[in-house]
């Protein structure tokens, strides 16, 4: 089993607040700053996404890829790659917990398989920026109250 990359923030917002942000695939490129477009290809019956193709631009890594989305009641959401130019596989979920103070915990798991060989330590740095940078444009965006 490959190794996955994980980080957490807490967000001062309730989780539906933190949800709501992440489901809106619409406004991805207002917040995280490798989804250059983002388009909703498919949606289940209570209207979220299903399947979403995402143009990426990581700096090393550039491509146009398809996620497919699985909605875990109402706290979870993790996604899997369809088809992508560059990576061979790509699992991620975000896991949102209430604290006690009214925020949420948020943590975010990636692992990433690129068809070009790179080394394992290189690999997990790549992650590593990847899921800090869009927790930090997740904390912004759902703190900053914007819809």
């Amino acid at each position: 089993m490959a190794e996955h990359t994980s980080s957490s923030i807490t967000i001062e917002a309730a989780p539906a607040d933190v949800m709501a942000v992440i489901a809106d695939f619409a406004r991805y490129p207002d917040w995280t700053g490798e989804v250059k477009e983002a388009d909703v290809l498919k949606t289940d019956e209570r209207g979220r996404a299903e399947q979403v193709r995402l143009v990426m631009d990581a700096g090393a890594i550039k491509d146009d890829q398809v996620l497919a989305y699985t909605w875990t009641a109402d706290n979870e959401v993790s996604w899997t790659l369809v088809k992508s130019q560059m990576l061979r596989s790509l699992d991620g979920a975000y896991l949102l917990k209430p604290t006690a103070g009214g925020g949420t915990e948020v943590t975010y798991l990636l692992t990433v398989d690129v068809k070009i060989p790179m080394l394992g330590m290189i690999k997990r740095k790549a992650e590593k920026v990847i899921i800090d940078r869009a927790l930090a444009g997740l904390k912004k965006r759902v703190e900053s109250g914007e819809k």
